[in-house]
């Protein structure tokens, strides 16, 4: 690191594209909010705007180019132990835009987390913002949940919740759920790594106790 001090909590981030979400988790480490380091960002795609921002502040970056292997199972064995080289406390994906296998999702229980816009289980993969405004939502927002081999189907720890506006387009939805992501993915993050959020088969914990409900913030 280049900047920022050092931590015994290390975050690995995967990114597919900018990186906005990395580079705000990355902020939060630094100012104190989240009591970790960014250490490590992969990518499967190595044009991704995010692997130059994590260059620049001297995070170490990994192409894990999903093109050229055979299957998924080697991509995924090969993704699986760039992270271990780096043995991260937390794996957080931040925009990365591939479904993991269960032997992957198996390899860190309770230590792989996702962000994605939408208010989950409504709205699961890509164009949620579009979705959302064809289908007359009145409520959009953004959701973190442990990761499983399911598309964005792994049990939910949070949301955050925006009121969809009569003027709303696609754009201005995706900037002020962008803002909410920010703000939610750095809370919950921090959360796991002291502990407070934790996941047991399909279920997640607060505190060692059941969390019916996903926390909305």
């Amino acid at each position: 690191m280049k900047d920022g001090k050092r931590n015994s909590k290390c975050i690995s981030v995967l990114i597919s594209g900018r990186g906005s979400n990395m580079q705000a988790i990355h902020q939060r480490c630094l100012d104190g909010a989240i009591d970790a380091t960014v250490s490590h960002v992969i990518s499967n795609n190595p044009q991704a705007a995010g692997l130059r921002y994590a260059e620049q502040h001297g995070i170490t970056t990994t192409v894990v180019d999903h093109r050229k292997y055979d299957d998924k199972t080697a991509f995924d064995r090969a993704l699986a132990d760039s992270i271990d080289e780096h043995q991260p406390s937390l794996v957080a994906l931040a925009g990365f835009m591939r479904v993991l296998s269960a032997e992957f999702t198996d390899r860190y229980p309770g230590r792989l987390i996702n962000i994605h816009p939408s208010l989950l289980p409504r709205h699961r993969g890509l164009n949620t913002h579009r979705k959302v405004l064809a289908g007359g939502d009145r409520w959009h927002g953004c959701s973190v949940h442990f990761v499983s081999p399911a598309l964005d189907g792994g049990p939910l720890i949070a949301r955050s919740i925006v009121p969809v506006l009569p003027d709303d387009t696609p754009d201005s939805l995706s900037d002020r759920v962008l803002q909410k992501e920010h703000m939610l993915y750095s809370k919950i993050i921090s959360g796991c790594l002291d502990g407070d959020y934790s996941c047991r088969g399909h279920s997640v914990f607060y505190r060692d106790m059941p969390l019916r409900y996903p926390h909305t913030f």
